[in-house]
């Protein structure tokens, strides 16, 4: 077959045979090019982006390479130094067989990837039709055109469902060429990078911003829509998780931010899906506005928490954020302001921006990239306005072309959050920034397709990627509670030792035994403290006590994520047994509530004063009228509009939640 070749050195043709090593390739280019470092060759498909060096090709043919007759190849090369060249045969045991220094290995076969990518890749995808009652002529066990299976990628069925995007494995379907062996395998995805190469491949000039050409400078980009996306849809496993993280807004008016805890499932809605399921929202430290919020990062408690959520039964992981962008209308301060829409906007240019960095910072382990890393799957969720004022979830992501115009520091917020500005180019030393040409395209009024400069500004919805939500008709949340106070809520949620302390002695914690020694008429209790035990913030703020050792807080956070923790009640015996959970009880005891205490485990030094003075009036009142003068409340009925904490005996007003002196749950 012939294969041309194209370089510094000019362009030339070679025949090969489909079945030669490809290090034939680099004898042919060597002969072509006498001063090049062979070690330093690279070929790709294209002129900048994808080289692999050709010495970590040896022991493939060129046929397993994808090489095809009159495929044309583009290949770069430093020139060698003043040392008598040496040129090596394909036989020649010098040639290195990898790119990688790591044990021999290149960086994709060194990958753990999730395991929704593993079990994707285990299975063709082929979407099964039935047999055509009108057009199959054949007999049941027969196939042919009208019912034989279909790729996942087929783009009638795609259009027929409305699916807008293809998944990211049906995506690497299309793409992968279809070769026999892992051995021959090379990755068909190249991570976009649009900074310049420095220094340059040629070495023949100073690095950017002392100089630059043709072969260090990115390429101009045409944002266009990209044709897949890596998670397809996020599933909430539970309202009450929602519930619980707009109760800050409701209760402040101020906007709020959280992580998205959870993990990544396939998705059948969608030929070879991924979807999202988050299990729990954690909060980090935020300043709320009413109009947005101030966030800091990086957030420091990230790998505590990321570690954290691993240990669980079925391990978890950060999917995503979601913030509020709530706005009552003045009108009626029950509804909330429709902003985004169409005919505004969606997600805003500092929205997508912010989104592309987060999405940056965490990306999808991959096989199927050169590095090894690619794109990722972290889902932006929005909790704004609906069209009659309710409050909805609007899930995103950004294109890879976003992020990487972001990590070339190309593009920035506008004053209009539809519209993205594109920088100007800095060539100062400390900002060193290259801006290529950026054009979109679009219809005008008469139809036709229109390429545009995005210079100096550009719509934001180039840079969308739209993901569906929902929730499960039939919830089976992995945490079973959601009422432990949420971290990161001062003023309005303050989680305590002490809190906890006196609900476990509510719940008669101290007294449960394991299954083998437990009482008779214990099945309530053990079944009360397993749902409140199955919470993802009292298990974030106990790993904050340092009452548990590392090895008891997996053996916590296992349990407390079993998928069947509440239909078997034995499961609790290993965490009863551990050293820190008998800690936690001696302290339980200890704080227990005295006999005619009305505050429980709290002491009097922590309450306000104001607080205590209320209290002493409350119980004087409580003994009974003065003399001459009736009781207004009939005896042991409860006051209107009030609730008494089972707990610690105050009187809170009816509209609240949680007890205002000692802040556990109202009954």
């Amino acid at each position: 077959m012939l294969i041309r070749i194209r370089s510094k050195d000019g362009n030339f043709r070679h025949e090969f045979d489909t079945n030669a090593d490809a290090l034939v390739l680099l004898q042919k280019i060597l002969e072509n090019a006498p001063s090049a470092d062979q070690d330093t060759v690279t070929i790709s498909n294209q002129p900048r982006g994808g080289e692999t060096k050709l010495t970590s090709l040896k022991g493939r043919t060129l046929k397993a390479l994808g090489l095809n007759h009159g495929d044309l190849v583009f290949v770069q090369y430093k020139e060698k130094s003043s040392d008598p060249p040496v040129t090596e045969t394909p036989s020649s045991s010098k040639v290195a067989s990898s790119t990688s220094v790591n044990g021999g290995h290149r960086p994709w076969e060194l990958v753990q990837e999730d395991p929704v990518d593993m079990y994707w890749r285990s299975r063709d995808g082929k979407i099964p039709r039935e047999r055509d009652l009108q057009f199959c002529k054949h007999g049941p066990k027969g196939m042919c055109d009208y019912c034989m299976p279909l790729e996942p990628y087929d783009v009638a069925y795609h259009k027929e469902h409305g699916i807008k995007h293809l998944s990211y494995h049906a995506y690497l379907q299309k793409i992968t060429p279809k070769s026999s062996g892992a051995a021959q395998y090379i990755p068909p995805l190249n991570p976009l990078d649009y900074r310049v190469k420095v220094p340059c491949p040629t070495g023949n000039h100073a690095s950017w911003p002392s100089g630059i050409c043709t072969s260090c400078q990115p390429s101009a980009i045409t944002l266009q829509s990209q044709p897949f996306r890596m998670v397809d849809h996020l599933e909430i496993a539970s309202t009450n998780v929602i519930d619980r993280f707009l109760q800050a807004w409701r209760r402040t008016g101020m906007q709020r931010f959280g992580w998205m805890i959870g993990r990544y499932e396939p998705y059948d809605k969608v030929p070879m899906g991924v979807k999202a399921v988050v299990e729990a929202i954690h909060e980090p430290p935020q300043e709320g506005e009413l109009d947005g919020l101030t966030l800091g990062l990086p957030w420091e408690d990230e790998p505590r928490v990321r570690s954290l959520a691993s240990k669980g039964s079925t391990p978890l992981t950060i999917v995503g954020y979601i913030f509020t962008d709530l706005d009552p209308r003045e009108d009626d301060r029950t509804k909330n302001v429709y902003k985004r829409h169409p005919g505004s906007f969606v997600m805003s240019s500092l929205e997508a921006i912010f989104a592309a960095a987060m999405q940056a910072a965490n990306p999808t382990r991959s096989k199927s990239s050169s590095s090894g890393k690619f794109s990722s799957r972290l889902v932006t969720a929005i909790l704004t306005g609906t069209e009659d004022g309710a409050i909805d979830v609007s899930a995103y992501q950004v294109s890879e072309q976003a992020t990487a115009m972001v990590e070339a520091d190309m593009i920035e917020a506008s004053v209009d959050p539809g519209i993205v500005r594109v920088k100007e180019e800095d060539r100062s030393v400390n900002s060193a920034r290259y801006v290529p040409d950026v054009f979109f395209s679009f219809k005008n009024e008469y139809g036709l397709e229109v390429k545009k400069s995005a210079k100096p500004a550009f719509p934001v919805e180039y840079l969308i990627l739209n993901v569906t939500h929902g929730f499960p008709q039939n919830p089976v949340p992995l945490f079973q509670s959601t009422q432990f106070h949420i971290e990161n809520r001062p003023g309005l949620e303050n989680p305590t030792v002490e809190g906890v302390l006196s609900q476990l002695s509510t719940l008669g914690a101290p007294d449960i035994q394991d299954s083998r020694h437990r009482k008779p008429g214990e099945a309530q209790k053990v079944f009360e403290l397993a749902k409140f035990l199955s919470d993802w913030h009292l298990i974030a703020f106990l790993d904050t006590t340092q009452l548990f050792p590392p090895d008891d807080m997996n053996v916590l956070m296992q349990i407390a994520t079993s998928t069947t923790l509440m239909s078997d009640p034995s499961q609790l015996d290993p965490l009863l047994a551990t050293d820190g959970w008998q800690t936690l009880m001696t302290f339980t005891r200890e704080h227990a509530p005295q006999q005619g205490s009305t505050l429980g485990s709290m002491m009097d030094e922590d309450i306000p004063q104001d607080i205590l003075d209320q209290i002493a009036a409350e119980q004087a009142a409580a003994s009974g009228p003065p003399s001459g003068m009736a009781s207004g409340v009939a005896s042991g009925a409860a006051t209107p509009g009030i609730k008494t904490c089972p707990h610690c005996t105050f009187e809170n007003d009816s509209t609240r939640t949680d007890c205002e002196v000692c802040g556990l749950p109202l009954s």
